[in-house]
């Protein structure tokens, strides 16, 4: 019997194991209790916040959270390969510096009188050499992915530094000029590439047996081998997948920002919220790419509200990292449960 055939029986949502009828009822409270959350978030900002709801302001917000929602998208393909146990599984925490480093060269490159095809090809192999260097590092070296990934963000920061001289590396172009621009109803053109992005994404991980096989393996290691999936290959794959879009966020950061920012570290707890938030809004509380694109908006208007308010940033950062408790200590007692 084919891989395809054993794996075709497991249930939907990308193949997550069924949940006893208890666990399905917690599991289905979680998810609209967090629908109920977005929009009390929503209908309180609308209230208190001056221009919330306003089609600028909206439009602001989805500009705003394409960079980080193309990262999470990657560092949720991370996630559905290497399992939800943060710790022994998948998890990706160089992709905030790997956006550093990308955006550093295009910027470079732009700088040095290259053209934006030229420019664009150098930030996507930045990160592409970034996610083979995890891979290698995991799937080769054996090292536990967050270690792994820890010790390669300590190092392509370090590189970043070394290009940039801790500073600003300005690049304007005719394509940057495009992707930071809006349309005629004041949405940035960088809400569309982040939609585009996400269907593209979406249509392999949810609907291919690519992505089929990638739940597999998250899911069910020791079925995946004894199915003869190539178990090594598609973790590598994944961590690859998550270093191009690295790339592609450090493309959307230079167009954003006009130039490289030596502050991409920032990025990585709003992009961990984001990816892991996002399980929440699926059916049987696994990561999906439809999933993060939800959690995307969801801390994007979070921390525009905030921001709205004239809330402190340390208040922000305060409620994703209590966002990121929740949601873990939720879906590790579901999964008890399930055991």
């Amino acid at each position: 019997m084919s891989a395809d055939v054993q794996f075709a029986s497991l249930p939907d949502d990308r193949k997550a194991p069924a949940l006893p009828t208890s666990g399905k009822l917690a599991a289905t409270a979680l998810r609209f209790s967090s629908f109920f959350a977005f929009l009390a978030i929503l209908v309180i900002f609308a209230s208190t916040a001056p221009y919330f709801l306003t089609v600028g302001n909206i439009g602001n917000v989805l500009g705003q959270s394409a960079i980080s929602g193309v990262l999470a998208i990657g560092l949720t393909i991370v996630l559905i390969a290497g399992g939800s146990n943060v710790v022994t599984g998948g998890i990706d925490l160089s992709l905030a510096a790997n956006m550093g480093l990308s955006a550093a060269v295009y910027a470079t490159l732009v700088q040095l009188g290259f053209g934006d095809t030229v420019a664009a090809a150098g930030a996507l192999a930045t990160g592409l050499a970034i996610g083979v260097v995890n891979a290698l590092a995991i799937v080769l070296a054996g090292i536990v992915p967050l270690l792994a990934t820890l010790a390669v963000m300590n190092v392509v920061s370090g590189l970043e530094l070394v290009l940039t001289q801790n500073t600003v590396l300005p690049a304007s172009t005719d394509v940057l000029s495009l992707l930071s621009s809006s349309d005629g109803f004041g949405i940035p053109i960088l809400a569309y590439v982040l939609i585009g992005f996400t269907v593209i994404v979406m249509a392999i991980v949810q609907f291919t047996p690519l992505g089929l096989r990638l739940y597999a393996i998250g899911e069910f290691p020791e079925v995946a081998r004894a199915a003869g999936l190539p178990v090594k290959s598609l973790i590598a794959g994944a961590f690859v997948a998550s270093g191009f879009c690295g790339g592609v966020a450090g493309i959307l950061s230079v167009a954003y920002l006009s130039g490289s920012t030596t502050g991409s570290g920032e990025m990585l707890l709003p992009v961990v919220v984001t990816a892991l938030l996002g399980s929440v809004f699926s059916r049987r509380l696994v990561p999906t790419i439809g999933g993060t694109l939800i959690s995307t908006l969801f801390v994007g208007f979070l921390i525009n509200g905030f921001q709205l308010l004239n809330l402190p940033s340390t208040l922000v950062s305060g409620v994703q990292g209590l966002l990121i408790l929740v949601v873990v200590s939720a879906t590790t007692l579901l999964r008890k449960r399930e055991i």
